[in-house]
């Protein structure tokens, strides 16, 4: 008894139990709870088959259309006293015509010379302000021919058009207003019309060995002046 007292340890102090005082013998202590651990997420699955390539950049988004032109004035017909005293005399031969407040008369060719001489002689169109043509050469008849005309006594401007074939001649109207002399001859330079009955019909502008007329539509001018200043000056066109 006295050994057992002596290796006996003292009582804990107060009521504290000795750890595992109180349980039966043979019973397990649980263990503390231990933290869970972090689940780890799977690498997503490797594909086996080629990469697919890569698609081309979109092409750039079309500019958008251009607005459409808008429709400009357009000639209307005109009417007048003057207008319907020459229709009773040439009736659908005519055409009178107003554009922007510029009135004209086109006239078939086989009547224009006729028309000409009466709007100087009955409507006292006695100026003959120009007399010019204008070359469209996809068209079957290619020149206008255009006659300006003002009369003094009525404050009125008219122009008088008529159509004309390549290589087809017109009567002069130097007749009718002497004036129209030197206007008649920039046409023949320019455009290559003649006029038949014209008493000096030559160039005005250009010298006489000049080839071809400038203002058709159809004119190289750089290959003419080159070679113009090539035979007649011996030296390089600037152009």
């Amino acid at each position: 008894m006295a050994d057992e007292n002596k290796f006996s340890s003292p009582p804990p102090p107060g009521n504290a139990q000795m750890p595992g005082a109180g349980k039966q013998s043979g019973s397990v202590e649980p263990l503390p709870p231990v933290d869970k651990p972090v689940p780890i997420p799977n690498p997503p699955p490797t594909s086996t088959s080629e990469p697919k390539p890569a698609s081309p950049p979109k092409a750039a988004a079309a500019p958008p259309a251009a607005p459409a032109k808008p429709i400009g004035p357009a000639p209307v017909p005109w009417d007048s006293p003057l207008v319907a005293s020459l229709r009773r005399q040439y009736g659908s031969g005519i055409e009178p015509l107003t554009y922007l407040g510029q009135n004209y008369i086109v006239a078939d060719s086989s009547i224009a010379p006729e028309l000409l001489q009466i709007m100087r002689d009955e409507e006292r169109f006695d100026y003959c302000v120009d007399v010019t043509a204008v070359h469209y050469p996809k068209r079957e008849k290619q020149f206008d021919l255009i006659w300006i005309l003002y009369s003094f006594q009525r404050n009125e401007r008219v122009r008088v058009k008529t159509m004309i074939a390549d290589g087809e001649s017109f009567p002069t109207s130097t007749t009718i207003w002497p004036a129209a002399n030197w206007l008649e001859r920039e046409v023949f330079d320019m455009f290559g019309i003649k006029f038949d009955g014209h008493s000096d019909l030559k160039r005005i502008l250009l010298p006489e060995g000049w080839k071809g007329h400038p203002l058709r539509k159809d004119y190289g001018i750089i290959q003419q002046d080159k070679e113009w200043v090539q035979i007649n000056l011996g030296i390089e066109s600037g152009q």
